[in-house]
């Protein structure tokens, strides 16, 4: 993708079943565990380069034993970094005695990250930060073994300002407003109502208090705390949590918004972002891997048990379409397929775009995310020019020569590996101020590859965000090869709205498509639409989120996706180049027949799952109709 947009956070959830001793003897090392959430972590790490995390929870431990532990980095190799540094305790281990590595009795005692529940987590910095404190694994600590609580998600929630109120009314003092610190208390609060009805009445029977710790590990109810915990939650999440004891869950939206995959057998029991994470960590047949069901929670028990019970009811399903079209790792097999159609569905309007002339036109790929699109596409155009093919030779019929033959087998599209991408730049900066910064990383082209001219130069991206990087370095690149027109295709549609469930893409003024609408609005003279928008979305603003409307439907609701589009190209084509520019996006009905199971499509259409997203997007234009350059939640 050209442009940077960042996904905001990856999962890893590890359970082992079996006792270390087990795995040393079977897989010959007492890190075992420790070694497959380092390749849980690594690949993933499309899915967050500013920072990383990992507990552990050692089971069983006595009273002065440390059971829990934790490392987050925000190195420039963060999870390099945490390896390195969890790794680096047991060389010193090593160094002393190299017996004691395998002797799991010393390790667990001695050694942190010797546990048996592991969570990790990967992350990229929004809202303009990126220290430590924000990176995750997140830790509530209590001397009370079973209300500690680990919490690390890939989630956004809308109604932090709601959430933290009713912190605030039960007597609560949180550190700072975030969602992350409210998930955090919130589960807690119910962790310790909890713990407590529990405590008061096995006491009233008669119970110990050694003895009650053990009844509530046996006896917690995971399910109603996170009914309660999770009962006004307004967003998308995939909630990942280890209790001091060692229960664990995972809990994801009643839309299925924010992904989460999961397997087990008598050994294991692992959660990720991504399926073929887990296919590849643990060789696993796609099938073999469940997807969590929306408004479920993954609950594994410290007794090894594995359930996925229903915590909220499930919804519409929306799940993110931008999963797919761009931040899932694209060797998973359904992305594969859905990217190379998303490429194929959109031929018909680049054929448009060349007046179906590909003799002349020379097709490409912006790298590297949009070459699996660009080999659905190639397949589109091969499938259009056998019909062309099968239509000449019918018309020729009998009379046909073989020069005549040969000329019409003989036709193909024209591909050329045209951008180059030929250096590692750290293209994902945190703070908002410096994004433009980025301009073009490091592209380069091949020269020879158009002739001067005559061509057409059709080059497919994932997505057009800002287009800040095509305006200042793509086409100004591209122009050097001295193309006709140069035809830049999106595989997928125009981005309008913002997003507020995970994707930092969160202020109007960030997307050329509404900087494109509200220019139209002015040279067409309807200037007084942006002023009756704003005026409608400030009327709602004190609102509940349940009766706030999407206002801001109506600032494109004058002109079709083609005139957004033509205007698109219009101010994003600098102004000394000499090939005329077009820009074509997918369309959402062929985004929908492409990734049929994925139909979130909020920052395409302004539909939003939940109500929090309506109060966002209006926010969201009252921020940019006053010049507030700041996010909506």
């Amino acid at each position: 993708m050209s442009d940077a947009i960042k996904h905001e956070c990856g999962i890893a959830l590890l359970r082992l079943k079996k006792p270390l001793q087990f795995y040393l003897d079977k897989y010959g090392t007492a890190f075992y565990g420790l070694n497959k959430m380092n390749l849980l972590m690594e690949k993933q790490i499309n899915r967050g380069q500013d920072g990383a995390g990992l507990a552990n929870i050692k089971l069983d431990m006595n009273p002065g034993e440390r059971y829990i532990s934790r490392y987050r980095s925000i190195d420039s190799k963060p999870i390099q970094d945490i390896f390195s540094h969890i790794n680096s305790r047991f060389a010193e281990i090593g160094k002393e005695n190299p017996a004691l590595l395998k002797d799991v009795d010393y390790l667990k005692k001695n050694a942190g990250f010797t546990g048996e529940l592991f969570l990790g987590h990967l992350r990229y910095g929004t809202f303009g930060r990126n220290s430590i404190e924000s990176c995750h694994p997140f830790l509530r600590q209590n001397n009370w073994i079973t209300r500690n609580l680990v919490v690390a998600g890939n989630f956004n929630l809308t109604n932090v300002d709601e959430l933290f109120d009713v912190l605030t009314s039960i007597g609560q003092h949180p550190k700072e407003k975030s969602d992350t610190v409210t998930v955090l208390e919130k589960i807690g609060h119910f962790l310790d109502e909890e713990n407590d009805e529990l405590y008061y009445e096995l006491k009233a029977k008669g119970y110990v208090n050694p003895e009650i710790t053990h009844k509530i590990i046996d006896t917690l109810n995971i399910e109603r705390i996170l009914k309660r915990a999770s009962a006004d939650w307004d967003g998308g999440y995939a909630m990942a949590g280890l209790f001091g004891h060692g229960d664990a869950f995972v809990l994801r939206d009643p839309n299925g918004i924010r992904p989460a995959y999961w397997y087990e057998d008598d050994e294991i029991c692992i959660v990720a972002s991504e399926r073929p994470v887990i296919q590849t960590t643990f060789k696993l047949k796609r099938e073999q891997i469940k997807e969590l069901t929306p408004g479920h929670a993954l609950i594994i028990r410290k007794n090894g048990s594995v359930s996925e019970t229903l915590i909220n009811e499930p919804k519409e399903p929306k799940k993110c379409s931008f999963e797919r079209i761009y931040f899932s790792r694209g060797n998973d097999a359904s992305i594969y397929e859905e990217r190379k159609n998303l490429g194929r569905y959109v031929v018909p309007q680049v054929l448009d775009a060349v007046n179906h002339d590909l003799d002349n036109s020379v097709f490409s790929f912006i790298p590297n995310t949009a070459e699996t699109s660009f080999y659905g596409m190639i397949k589109g155009l091969e499938d259009y020019l056998n019909q062309q093919k099968l239509q000449q030779v019918l018309e020729l019929g009998t009379a046909i020569t073989k020069e005549q033959l040969e000329k019409i087998l003989f036709q193909r599209a024209r591909i050329e590996k045209i951008a180059i991408k030929d250096a590692k730049v750290r293209t994902f900066i945190s703070q908002d101020e410096s994004r433009d910064d980025l301009v073009a990383s490091s592209y380069d082209i091949t020269y020879g590859s158009v002739i001067r001219g005559k061509d057409n130069l059709v080059v497919i991206d994932d997505s057009i965000v800002r287009g800040t990087t095509l305006k200042q370095s793509i086409f100004r690149i591209l122009d050097r090869l001295d193309p006709k027109r140069i035809v830049v295709v999106s595989s997928a549609p125009q981005i309008r709205y913002p997003d507020c469930y995970g994707i930092d893409m969160a202020k109007m003024g960030d997307f050329i498509a509404f900087e494109a609408a509200i220019e139209l609005l002015k040279e067409s003279g309807r200037g007084q639409v942006i002023e009756d928008v704003y005026r409608k979305c400030k009327e709602q603003i004190q609102y509940p989120k349940e009766q706030i409307k999407n206002y801001v439907k109506e600032i494109y609701a004058p002109f079709t996706d083609e005139q957004i589009s033509a205007k698109i190209a219009q101010m994003l084509t600098p102004e000394d180049i000499n090939a005329e520019v077009s820009i074509v996006y997918q369309s959402v009905e062929n985004l929908h027949k492409a990734c049929p199971d994925n139909l979130g499509d909020w920052y395409f259409t302004g539909n939003y799952p939940t109500p929090g997203g309506n109060k966002v997007v209006n926010k969201a234009f009252i921020n940019w109709k006053e010049g507030i350059n700041e996010r909506a939640y």
